[in-house]
């Protein structure tokens, strides 16, 4: 089972990462062009939107039953634990919650302008953030690329 979660949870990053730029774009274009907000920069953003969650949701799975997370006494000591143990985990949640209060916050503007610049921002914000906790196999963390 945790092979299974382990897998699909590294393989889902490569969506999740397509996603959130696509949608990063769409919103960055719209506010940039000044155009109106349509159907299909909405449906960006809450496709990034939803397969982060689901990321969540696999992730906080991970958590409570991987070896490489330790509620032990020495965990800051040690690198690996401390970056899955801690960092891993609350840099994506605040990623995810940046994300989500960016969408729930741009759903309810009325301006087309106002909408693009909430979801560049916190998307974009929330994006760097995803980026620099997923422990890369160049880090050294115990990664590789699936």
């Amino acid at each position: 089972m945790y092979n299974g979660l382990l897998h699909a949870h590294s393989g889902l990053r490569w969506i999740v990462l397509v996603l959130l730029v696509w949608a990063l774009f769409k919103a960055i274009s719209g506010w940039m062009g000044k155009k109106e907000y349509q159907k299909s920069d909405r449906l960006s953003a809450l496709l990034a939107l939803i397969f982060t969650h689901i990321q969540l949701l696999i992730g906080l799975a991970l958590y409570f039953i991987s070896p490489k997370v330790s509620f032990q006494s020495g965990v800051m000591e040690s690198q690996l634990l401390r970056f899955y143990t801690v960092e891993h985990m609350s840099m994506m949640i605040i990623a995810i919650a940046l994300i989500t209060i960016g969408f729930s916050t741009a759903k309810r503007m009325s301006e087309a302008v106002t909408k693009y610049k909430r979801i560049a921002i916190t998307y974009g914000i929330g994006l760097l953030i995803i980026i620099a906790s997923i422990p890369w196999p160049f880090r050294g963390l115990g990664a590789g690329w699936f």
